[in-house]
């Protein structure tokens, strides 16, 4: 996720926040619906708050909050009371908001009537738009203030905003209102045991005109946009039931939140990205979509080629110490479509990310895999020579043999791995690691990204590539077991600090190194001991670090909580040793913390004890939906099934190892190879159909990338 230094941490949202997702628009607000702008409260397109406020009043009292539901993850309905003025508890009269979030907003407000009396009502809704840019926002710092102008004509109030040359606003319609140039306002009598309902639209402008079509119930039986780009997502993935309910209830949240995350490159918009997550990342982050599409290949493998063809585009070619760009470096994050100023580094990208550039490298490899076309990869193998070059020149500062990271200036990301909050990287008394720092996992994702390339080099009939790539990752693993290795501890060290001094601290990131295969085998066992030890394993899910490390705190966003994709990708690497039972242990632990955030699981909750607490204590900021937090379900039942295609070598091989109480797994239109396939895993059998010619199902696991560059004749003398 985006980087947290110091200075740059996001605000409470308040109880009871209402986040509504829709591509890269969202909507956050209070239960009862209202948006505060005292609170990180707003409609946000495109990065910009298009509505600070919008608060409904019934002569003059606020809602009180009754329920709040997302019917889907683009829409909810609220529902509250309006206070009595006589002083009796019960209100007869219930206030409905349907809600929909897309380029701005549609609500439908409903006032029903339970009296058998007629009820008079004011209903103002009070609107302001202050065009923050959501850094502001979620640093409550906002202090650029816009020229502004407003009109109120016929049934739509008009508020205009300029800054220097840019030019923004919003139109908000409401047919029948008395429009003021604050706010709405209707006055209505609605009958015994009737109702009234009026409907108010807001839609963002720039430069005077409206950049979005507007926004429109359909006619009866008609779907809405955001309907239709939905029922398209839900046609095109698999369909999935599986005996137990709970688990079936998540990964149909967590398919629902992929979707609603996705966004396009203006530039090429049939290509589709995940953005990173909702409400602070609705872009593209590197690191982020690398993951969430690698954990999304049995979904949608078209995510990861779009994933991969849009950071290609973007690929470092200079070196600037602004925005941390580098040649062959593969982004941090980009801002489609706002001003430049919005990204770190003042430029639409931020290159501060020391983990990106393997993990394109990784992804490439698995996709390359999915029976994409051979033209589609070649095109992508430039940008992968380009990334193996950054290593080598660039990631390797001092030509040690390890990837390190320094920030190029002093407003860049402290720490640039995937733990990149200011006090992420710490010794075991708790004193800060300083840079260059070499990561632990950094390590292991450049050796599995080296036997990518080398399987790819192999397959594509380049021997003298393929050995070279295979040498550097023998010389990688041998030298990173030699020194992040702690005899004396049972585990690796977290990195090696500026003086090549092992950081000590017991983290979660050496699980990474079991998922990439960079652990020596006599250590794996010693790893997973302390990983699933009572100071690392709450019994929701591996912290982040050890609880009795110096700077162990259970409400920190790195020091000792729990993220679930962090999770997800431990528990692969425990099957990857052969430890199946700790690996359905941390899975069944992860799908069960679900069951208490409504199936989708958040992008971080607090590390306390499943004994101290009967359910996971949310962190206060957690991003949800978030991207690879929406992912990790899919992840955990995919790595359980054991599922692994390789088109070009003709197979699909699968050995399940789900719990007995996950019941049997049926799985329809799962894509592979362009076309679908039916799965259907129970106690008595395992049975694929569909398969496209060519390919022949292996009752087994596939080798891993490293086995099959081991086994291959690599001399190209012979």
């Amino acid at each position: 996720m985006a980087g947290w230094n110091a200075d740059t941490a996001a605000g409470p949202l308040g109880a009871g926040t209402v986040t509504l997702v829709e591509g890269s628009s969202f909507c956050i607000s209070s239960a009862n619906g209202d948006i505060n702008p005292e609170l990180p409260h707003g409609v946000f397109h495109q990065d910009t708050r298009i509505l600070s406020r919008w608060d409904l009043t019934v002569n003059g009292n606020p809602l009180e909050p009754l329920t709040a539901q997302n019917k889907e993850p683009f829409r909810a309905l609220f529902a509250g009371r309006v206070p009595r003025s006589d002083g009796y508890a019960d209100s007869p009269l219930i206030v409905e908001r349907l809600r929909e979030v897309g380029a701005g907003i549609l609500e439908e407000i409903t006032i029903r009537n339970y009296s058998m009396l007629p009820a008079d009502c004011v209903v103002r809704l009070a609107v302001e738009a202050d065009f923050a840019d959501l850094f502001e926002v979620k640093e409550a710092r906002v202090q650029r203030r816009w020229e502004e102008t407003r009109a109120a004509y016929g049934d739509a109030l008009t508020i205009h905003a300029a800054w220097r040359d840019v030019r923004k606003g919003v139109v908000v319609k409401a047919d029948g209102a008395d429009i003021a140039l604050d706010a709405l306002t209707y006055r209505v009598q609605v009958p015994p045991h009737g109702q009234w309902t009026a409907q108010v639209s807001a839609v963002p402008t720039v430069d005077g005109a409206v950049s979005a079509a507007p926004f429109v119930h359909p006619a009866a039986g008609d779907l809405t946009p955001r309907d239709h780009r939905r029922r398209e997502w839900v046609e095109k993935i698999p369909v999935l039931h599986i005996g137990n309910r709970s688990i079936e209830r998540t990964l149909a949240r967590s398919y629902d939140d992929l979707g609603s995350l996705r966004i396009q490159d203006p530039a090429h918009p049939e290509r589709v990205v995940v953005a990173a997550g909702a409400p602070w990342f609705m872009a593209l982050f590197g690191r982020d979509a690398l993951w969430s599409s690698e954990m999304a290949l049995p979904v949608d493998p078209s995510l990861a080629l779009g994933t991969l063809q849009t950071l290609a585009d973007r690929q470092g070619s200079v070196v600037d110490p602004l925005n941390e760009e580098e040649p062959g470096k593969i982004l941090h994050e980009v801002r489609f479509d706002v001003s430049s100023g919005q990204a770190m580094g003042g430029k639409s990208a931020y290159f501060g990310s020391i983990d990106a550039t393997p993990l394109f490298l990784i992804v490439l490899g698995e996709v390359s895999r999915w029976g994409f076309g051979a033209d589609i990869l070649a095109e992508l193998q430039p940008h992968a020579d380009r990334a193996l070059e950054w290593i080598r020149d660039y990631g390797d500062r001092d030509g040690d043999g390890f990837v390190e990271y320094q920030r190029l200036n002093d407003n860049g990301l402290i720490n640039q791995g995937w733990k990149d909050s200011w006090d992420g990287v710490n010794f075991a008394d708790g004193r800060l690691a300083e840079t260059p720092i070499a990561l632990c996992e950094v390590q292991g994702y450049v050796y599995a990204a080296y036997m990518a390339c080398a399987y790819m080099a192999y397959d594509a009939g380049d021997l003298a590539k393929a050995a070279d790539l295979r040498d550097r990752a023998a010389r990688l693993k041998k030298r990173f077991n030699e020194a992040f290795w702690l005899p004396d501890k049972g585990y690796y060290a977290i990195a090696l600090d500026k003086d090549k001094r092992p950081v000590d601290a017991c983290a979660s990131n050496m699980g990474h190194c079991l998922w990439n295969g960079i652990v020596d085998a006599d250590k794996a066992q010693q790893v997973v001991q302390h990983l699933m030890s009572p100071e690392m394993f709450s019994g929701w899910g591996v912290r982040t670090l050890a609880s009795d490390m110096g700077a162990y705190n259970p409400a920190s966003y790195h020091n000792g909580s729990v993220w679930p994709h962090d999770n997800a990708i431990i528990a692969d690497g425990f099957l990857r040793y052969g430890f199946v039972e700790q690996a359905q242990q941390l899975s069944t632990a992860l799908l069960e913390a679900a069951d208490y955030s409504d199936g989708r699981l958040p992008e971080l909750f607090c590390g306390f004890d499943r004994s101290q607490f009967a359910a996971p204590v949310p962190y206060p900021t957690a991003c949800s939906p978030q991207a690879w937090a929406a992912t990790t379900p899919i992840f955990l039942v995919k790595n359980l099934m054991r599922y692994d295609p390789h088109v070009a070598a003709g197979g699909l091989w699968m050995d399940p190892a789900l719990p007995e109480s996950y019941g049997d797994l049926h799985i329809t239109n799962a894509p592979m190879a362009g076309g679908r396939i039916t799965i259907d895993i129970s106690t008595e059998h395992v049975r694929i159909d569909g398969l496209p010619d060519g390919m022949v199902f292996h009752r087994s696991q596939r080798p891993w990338l490293a086995d099959l560059v081991e086994r291959a004749n690599l001399d190209p003398k012979r």
